[in-house]
């Protein structure tokens, strides 16, 4: 009893974050009016995980919290997806943005009520393997989804451009408790493994950034700041 409510407590946390997290990157783009660094291939991979992910938490008949994660994940990915669009340096007209959007509404829709349904019998009746390809496929997706950010750090020699901070922290927090929850619960080793993937390549981004900083602005204030001491010694001499 106890276990179940650390892991409901825990899985609540990180579905909590995990349901605000992309809040700061949405805002970042509204506010900038620009998505350079932020392509669109970012979200839609992220967006298209959503529907599998959410078959497979629904079907399985995981925690609630891991249930509603999904679906909430998703929205914040789809408005994310459809600024990146809009935005330059991409600027996809408005018309064309939005039935983007309205045809992924109507496909994810279609598709967890036309699988989840029969999955969730087939999972009650011990046949797994369905829903365990959904989990496979959502977290193939989550991880294709992190690999353009990388693409846009070769581009910039390490530099993070365009990805607010704030979101990826609160989506590492989110992957962590969720694991965490996870630990302490019934053992979904799927899930884990789609929580580490992510947490994983974001940990990555931040060293990225970290590197650049520490040779481009760090190392390069030195280089400045060595020439005028040394003038500075000249001139005693």
């Amino acid at each position: 009893m106890g276990n179940n409510t650390a892991a409901n407590v825990l899985s609540t946390i990180g579905t909590v974050l995990w349901c605000i997290q992309l809040s700061p990157q949405i805002y970042f783009l509204w506010k900038r009016k620009d998505a350079t660094g932020f392509p669109p291939i970012f979200m839609f991979l992220w967006v298209l995980s959503g529907i599998p992910f959410g078959i497979y938490f629904i079907t399985s008949d995981s925690y609630i919290p891991y249930q509603l994660q999904p679906q909430m994940f998703s929205i914040l990915c789809g408005i994310a997806w459809l600024q990146s669009m809009y935005y330059p340096p991409y600027n996809t007209p408005l018309k064309r943005v939005l039935l983007y959007g309205f045809c992924y509404l109507s496909t994810s829709l279609a598709m967890q009520l036309g699988f989840g349904i029969p999955l969730k019998r087939l999972y009650k009746e011990g046949i797994t393997w369905p829903t365990t390809v959904f989990g496979i496929i959502a977290a193939v997706f989550l991880a294709l989804g992190l690999l353009p950010p990388y693409y846009e750090l070769l581009k910039r020699n390490g530099r993070v451009v365009g990805i607010n901070f704030i979101f990826l922290m609160m989506d590492s927090a989110g992957a962590i408790f969720s694991m965490a929850g996870t630990l302490v619960g019934e053992l979904d080793v799927l899930g884990m493994i789609q929580f580490a993937v992510v947490l994983a390549l974001e940990v990555g981004l931040y060293l990225s950034q970290a590197i650049w900083y520490i040779r481009f602005r760090v190392l390069r204030k030195e280089e400045k700041e060595e020439p005028e001491g040394a003038s500075k010694e000249q001139a005693q001499v």
